[in-house]
């Protein structure tokens, strides 16, 4: 199987999985679906999902056409619906196929949802028994620059989150290293190497991509990840 740029994703579902699901598009690493939540007073909210091959589940929503809520958690989703019984998205949220609604839960579609979240709580560890997170790339938006951020620390994990979060991000930010505009990217054979313990040119897995855990999350962060992880972790 493979889409339209020649990439092969047949490692994510068979076409037998996905059959007559609606609104499918095949990427590199995901799929995307048409998906919804149904709130008794304001009705269908329907959005696009986009489900990854490392867990990562992420909804843009199209429940009118000015709305600008896009890199939704299905949680997050589920309240921006209006949806009554919320903290319930796996039952809630749902997907089109053969024309009838299915909740995400009666789907093949959180496969890797599921597996990333076991080995989160168990396996997903690295040498000294701390959840592993895997090196990560920021684009300056001044040159244009991939500058590497390492995330082996609570404090590595904020400095990479925050940047992320700033749409002014640049070199000379980084407090770690001392990075400049001049200096030179590293090259691409160097950038596949982001400290998998699995295997060294891994380009993601469950073992060193991490979607949420007490080291890259943070209680006094406002972000919407941040917020659903720490309401999850209450509950």
């Amino acid at each position: 199987m493979a889409n339209r740029s020649g990439e092969d994703n047949s490692f994510l579902f068979t076409d037998e999985e996905l059959r007559e699901m609606s609104g499918l598009k095949k990427g590199r690493d995901f799929i995307e679906v048409t998906c919804g939540c149904t709130s008794h007073r304001y009705g269908d909210a329907v959005g696009r999902l986009r489900v990854s091959a490392s867990g990562d589940l992420e909804i843009t929503c199209e429940c009118t056409p000015g709305c600008q809520e896009d890199k939704l958690t299905p949680a997050a989703f589920e309240k921006h619906s209006g949806r009554e019984t919320a903290r319930k998205w796996k039952s809630n949220v749902w997907v089109i196929v053969n024309g009838e609604k299915v909740p995400l839960a009666k789907t093949v579609l959180l496969k890797y949802y599921n597996l990333a979240s076991k080995h989160m709580n168990g396996s997903h560890k690295g040498p000294n028994g701390r959840p592993c997170h895997r090196d990560e790339f920021v684009r300056c938006t001044r040159c244009g620059k991939e500058r590497r951020f390492r995330l082996r620390t609570k404090e590595e994990c904020r400095v990479h989150h925050d940047a992320v979060a700033d749409p002014n991000w640049k070199c000379s930010d980084l407090p770690f290293d001392k990075i400049t505009c001049e200096d030179d990217e590293e090259r691409a054979s160097r950038k596949v190497l982001r400290g998998c313990s699995r295997s060294p040119s891994c380009k993601g897995c469950t073992s060193c991509v991490c979607f949420g855990c007490e080291t890259c999350r943070f209680v006094d962060c406002s972000c919407q990840t941040c917020m659903d992880f720490t309401r999850n972790a209450e509950t």
